[in-house]
C-alpha cells in the first residue's frame, strides 16, 4: 500500500518521450495496440545541429474504456448484472484519506507476446512431473492424461496453462480402495484414487483427518523448479495462505523493476508436499511502448470523473400497487394521481468511500482484443462498515489524453464468427452406424462434433463449440449437450477416443 510521499521506488520526474534526430535508421516500434517508426538517435553527424522533436506513443485502445479520455464512453460498461456494482465506480465517490503518491513519470505497456511451442509446454511439463509429448488438438496443448498428472497449455498468446496432479475432469475415473470413499466396480485398467491413508510422510501420520498444510518453506521449495521453468525466478511470491490442509503459493512478476497485478501464477501444494494444481502464462510479456503517466490524485479525479456528477437511479416499488389500494400511504404515495405509475423512481445520493492509500503497478488489462499489463494506480478502498478491511479498485495511470475507447473496432454481437473452443467429451452411446456423443458446455456457444478418423480399431470424434454472439455478455452457466455422430459402419468393439484427451471415452 502506498504511504505518503510514496512513489514506488521512483522519484517522479518529467517525461521524456523518444527523441527523433536526423539521422538514416528507422526502427519499427511496436506495442499498445498500434506502431509507429522513430529514427534512432546517432552520434556525429555532419551539418546543422539535429532538430530534436518528440514522437508520441499510439493511442492506447482499452476494451473495457476503463479511463478513456475524450474520445471514449464515460457510461457504464455494457454486460452488468442487475443489482451488481459498477466497477466503474458507478454511484461512488471516492476521496483519499491522506496525500496520495506521485509516481513514476512513464512506464511501458506490456504486451502478450508470442504463442506457446512444444518445447515451451515440454519444459513446464518436465517441472511439473508430468509425462507424455506435448499434442495440440483444436487450440490445446495437452500433456498427460486420465487421472494421471496432466497439463492443459492454450495455443494462442501468452499460453494460458492449467495443471491437475490427479487428471482433468471427465478423465478415466479412478477407484478408491476397499473401506475408503463410494464403492465403484473397478476395471483392470482404473488407475486407484489419491489417497494419504498410511503415508509416513504425511504430518498426522496415517490419520486423513489429521491433515495439516506444509510449511511456507517447504510450499516454496516445491513451486521453485515450475517457477525456475516460467522465468519467474525473481517473482513476488507469497506462500501464507492456506485452506485445509492446502497451501497456495501465488508469484506476481516483476518487470523492468515494476511490479505487476493481475498476471498471478498461483500453485497449490498439498499436505504430502506435492503440487496438486496450478495456473498461470507460459510465455512471458513483451515490452512495449512507454507513455506519460499521472500522480495517483488525478487518476482518482479521473475515476470520480467517469462515475458522474448524479447519484444511482433506482425505481420505486418492488411490486406493482394494487388499483384502488395504497393510495396515501406507501411508497408510492408521493406519485399518486390520475396517469402516474404507482411508484416514481428515485435517486441515490453518492456514497463516498475513503481510500486509504495507493500503489502503483502493471495491472491486467484488454487491449484491443489481446491480454496486456498496462500502467495503474491501484488504490485501497475501504469497505463500509467492515473495519481496517479494504478492495482494490484498479485506474490506469497512463495520461487521458492518449488513452481511447476500443469498443467501436470490436465486433459487433453476432457480426462475426466465434473463435472455435473445444469441449471433452464425457461418455458415449451407440445405436448402429450413429454415434451419440454427451459433453457438458456453456449456454451462448453451439456445438458441432465429428469423426474425423476412424480405423479398424478406433474412432476419434472431437466437438467442437463456437460463441453464439461473440463481444455480447452472456451468462456463464454450463449445462449437458448431446451431439450425433455418423460412422462407416457400427461401432463392434471399437473404442471411442476423444481428440482432447487422447484417452477412451467410457460408454454411458
Amino acid at each position: 500500500m502506498g504511504t505518503e510521499g510514496d512513489t514506488s521506488g521512483k522519484r517522479r520526474r518529467k517525461y521524456s518521450p523518444p527523441v527523433v534526430a536526423s539521422v538514416a535508421a528507422a526502427v519499427l516500434l511496436a506495442g499498445g495496440g498500434g506502431a509507429y517508426w522513430a529514427a534512432t538517435a546517432g552520434g556525429g553527424s555532419s551539418g546543422p545541429a539535429a532538430e530534436e522533436r518528440a514522437v508520441p506513443p499510439p493511442p492506447l485502445a482499452l476494451d473495457d474504456d476503463g479511463g478513456a479520455g475524450a474520445g471514449g464512453s464515460s457510461g457504464p460498461p455494457p454486460g452488468i448484472a442487475v443489482g451488481e456494482p459498477d466497477p466503474n465506480g458507478g454511484g461512488t465517490r471516492y476521496r483519499a484519506e491522506g496525500k496520495l503518491p506521485d509516481g513514476p513519470a512513464g512506464a511501458p505497456v506490456y504486451t502478450a507476446g508470442r504463442a506457446p511451442t512444444a518445447a515451451d509446454v515440454a519444459a513446464l511439463a518436465r517441472a511439473l512431473g508430468v509425462k507424455g509429448e506435448p499434442r495440440k488438438a483444436d487450440g490445446v496443448w495437452t500433456v498427460g492424461s486420465g487421472a494421471e498428472p496432466t497439463l492443459q497449455v492454450g495455443a494462442d498468446a501468452p499460453g494460458d496453462w492449467t495443471y491437475a496432479l490427479h487428471g482433468i475432469a471427465g478423465g478415466k475415473p479412478c477407484v478408491h480402495p476397499p473401506g475408503a470413499g463410494p464403492e465403484k466396480d473397478r476395471s483392470d485398467d482404473a488407475p486407484a484414487c489419491p489417497s494419504f491413508r498410511d503415508s509416513h510422510d504425511r504430518p498426522g501420520g496415517s490419520d486423513p483427518a489429521a491433515a495439516r498444510p506444509v510449511s511456507e518453506e517447504r510450499a516454496r521449495a516445491a513451486a521453485r523448479p515450475v517457477l525456475a521453468a516460467l522465468g519467474l525466478g525473481d517473482a513476488k511470491v507469497d506462500a501464507s495462505r492456506v485452506f485445509g490442509a492446502v497451501r497456495t503459493v501465488a508469484a506476481d512478476p516483476v518487470l523492468g523493476g515494476l511490479p505487476t497485478y493481475g498476471r498471478q501464477t498461483v500453485l497449490r501444494v498439498g499436505a504430502d508436499g506435492r503440487v496438486t494444481d496450478g495456473a498461470g502464462a507460459v510465455v512471458a510479456p513483451v515490452k512495449g511502448a512507454e507513455y506519460p503517466l499521472v500522480g495517483a490524485a488525478r487518476a482518482l479525479d479521473e475515476l470520480n470523473r467517469r462515475a458522474g456528477k448524479a447519484g444511482v437511479r433506482i425505481g420505486g416499488c418492488a411490486t406493482p400497487v394494487p388499483a384502488d389500494e395504497g393510495a396515501g400511504s406507501g411508497p408510492g404515495a408521493a406519485a399518486s394521481g390520475p396517469g402516474s405509475p404507482p411508484c416514481a423512481g428515485g435517486t441515490l445520493p453518492r456514497a463516498s468511500v475513503p481510500i486509504r492509500g495507493a500503489t502503483f503497478a502493471l495491472a491486467a488489462r484488454s487491449v484491443g482484443g489481446r491480454p496486456a499489463l498496462v500502467p495503474s494506480w491501484l488504490f485501497e478502498a475501504a469497505v463500509p462498515g467492515g473495519g481496517k478491511a479494504t478492495v482494490t479498485v484498479v485506474e490506469p495511470a497512463v495520461d487521458p489524453k492518449y488513452l481511447t475507447s476500443a469498443r467501436g473496432t470490436r465486433p459487433a454481437p453476432g457480426g462475426g464468427p466465434g473463435r472455435a473452443v473445444p469441449a471433452q467429451v464425457t461418455s458415449y452411446s451407440a445405436d448402429g452406424t450413429r454415434l451419440t456423443l454427451h459433453f457438458w458446455g456453456g449456454v451462448c456457444s453451439d456445438y458441432a462434433a465429428s469423426a474425423p478418423a476412424q480405423s479398424t480399431a478406433a474412432v476419434t470424434v472431437k466437438v467442437t463449440g463456437v460463441e453464439r454472439e461473440p463481444g455480447r455478455p452472456c451468462v456463464l452457466a454450463a449445462r449437458r449437450f448431446d451431439r450425433k455422430v455418423a460412422l462407416d459402419r457400427p461401432l463392434d468393439g471399437r473404442k471411442v477416443v476423444d481428440v482432447v484427451t487422447g484417452e477412451p471415452v467410457p460408454r454411458g
